[in-house]
Parts: C-alpha cells; sequence; structure tokens
C-alpha cells in the first residue's frame, strides 16, 4: 500500500527544507532563501477566511517573496479565495509513489548511475544548466540524513543528476535533471533505480517523486516504473502584487 497524499505532502517538506517556518494565523510561511516555490509558498492547515489573507501576504512581503499559496488536497475553499483575488493557477504537480521493491528488481547498467554525497562539481554544472542554482543546492544541503545525489553518467560522459532524501521510510527524488544532448537514453529510469537501491540499503520502504503535470516526459517514466499517482497540489500566484 502507498503512503497517503497527506504523508507525501510531510515528505516533501523534511526532505526539501525551506530555511525557516513561522506560523500566521492558520498558515505556515516559508523562507525560501531563493530555493523555488516548494520552499516558500505559505499552506493552510485549517479552514480560513479572507480576514486571514492580508497577514499572510504581508509575512511573504517581508521575507521579499512572491505572494505566492500552495493549495494541496482539502484546501478548495482556500483556493476559491485566492481566484477571487486575483491569484492564477501556477506549475500543478503530480506525486507519485510506490513500494519501493518494485525498482530494485531491475538494475540499471554498471557505470551508468552512482550515489554520491557531496554531489561533484559537474554536477553542480548539470544542475546550473538546467535553471537548478545555489538556492536549490542550499536547500539540498540543509536536508537532514540520510540524503545523497545522483549521478549519471551517458557513453562515458557525465549526464544527468539529481537528489533524494528520506523521511519515516519514504525516500523522494528532486532535481532530477538530465542534459538535452542525452535525453531519451535511459538516464531518468537509471537514477530512480539508483535512487531507489540506495534508499534500499538506508531502510525505507517506499519510493516517492513529484513532476510537474505538464512535463509529459516525466510522468510517462514513473506511471512506466509502476508507481502510482497519489495526489496532486498546484500553487496560486498574484503575479502583480497591489502594493507595489
Amino acid at each position: 500500500m502507498n503512503p497517503d497524499i497527506q504523508t507525501l505532502y510531510a515528505v516533501i517538506d523534511a526532505t526539501w527544507p525551506a530555511a525557516a517556518m513561522s506560523t500566521t494565523g492558520p498558515f505556515t510561511i516559508r523562507d525560501g532563501q531563493g530555493g523555488g516555490q516548494r520552499v516558500s509558498a505559505a499552506t493552510t492547515s485549517g479552514p480560513v477566511t479572507s480576514a486571514d489573507l492580508p497577514t499572510a501576504e504581508q509575512a511573504m512581503r517581508d521575507l521579499n517573496q512572491p505572494l505566492l499559496f500552495m493549495i494541496r488536497k482539502g484546501d478548495n475553499a482556500l483556493d476559491a479565495m485566492l481566484s477571487e483575488r486575483g491569484y492564477d493557477v501556477v506549475d500543478p504537480v503530480n506525486l507519485y509513489a510506490c513500494p519501493i521493491e518494485l525498482l530494485t528488481t531491475e538494475l540499471p547498467p554498471r557505470t551508468s548511475s552512482f550515489a554520491i554525497w557531496e554531489p561533484l562539481a559537474i554536477q553542480r554544472d548539470i544542475w546550473a544548466a538546467g535553471g537548478i542554482g545555489p538556492g536549490r543546492i542550499a536547500v539540498m544541503e540543509r536536508a537532514e540524513q540520510p540524503k545523497t545525489s545522483l549521478f549519471g553518467r551517458d557513453a562515458n560522459r557525465p549526464s544527468a543528476t539529481g537528489f533524494v532524501a528520506i523521511h519515516d521510510g519514504i525516500a523522494m527524488v528532486h532535481a532530477l535533471e538530465v542534459l538535452t544532448r542525452h535525453r531519451r537514453a535511459g538516464q531518468g529510469r537509471y537514477l530512480t533505480q539508483e535512487a531507489a537501491l540506495w534508499a534500499v540499503g538506508q531502510g525505507a520502504t517506499h519510493m516517492s517523486v513529484l513532476c510537474t503535470v505538464a512535463n509529459v516526459a516525466a510522468n510517462g517514466l514513473y506511471s512506466s516504473l509502476g508507481m502510482t499517482l497519489v495526489g496532486q497540489y498546484h500553487y496560486r500566484k498574484l503575479l502583480k502584487d497591489p502594493s507595489e
């Protein structure tokens, strides 16, 4: 049986952590420090009224961050409220999971993938080529152990990289990036299998991943590996802050 979506939301927070989190009314405010939307979006843990929103918005302004909320399962009322205030839907995301043994029956080719901590300079270059810069590297560095990076090689050349960490027995892959010239060569599959092999050695029972709904190739990959769609989330972002 797979973990439920609420469990996976907790795994995201633990394996891809914000620099700091604080509570403002019913909202959790994240200080992302340039680490991207996942570590900068506000979330709610209970019912919200329109009177709660201005304080949350000001808390994000105080951090010099965009006005951004993550909309998770059960947040329908907040979603509608933000829509009425002019917030746009941004980057719907799918979350997949499976028992980890499904990914360990087939081994990646020898010398095609490795688990390495800390990441090599060439891995940082591959991430940078895909727009994953220092702010996101800092997220990986502050994630708690167990964690590792993933390094892929294709035709004896560096080709791909990724990151995986474990929370409560569930491993989650983040920041999987394949150089353009090495795509369609199985690198995503091999690094996901490498992540599972590493995670089994750390005692993990399940593997999970997340990718945008728009990333057709990644969604196809995870489905082909036998992973199951557990749920989704999306963001609501105010593209033009009226206070500016």
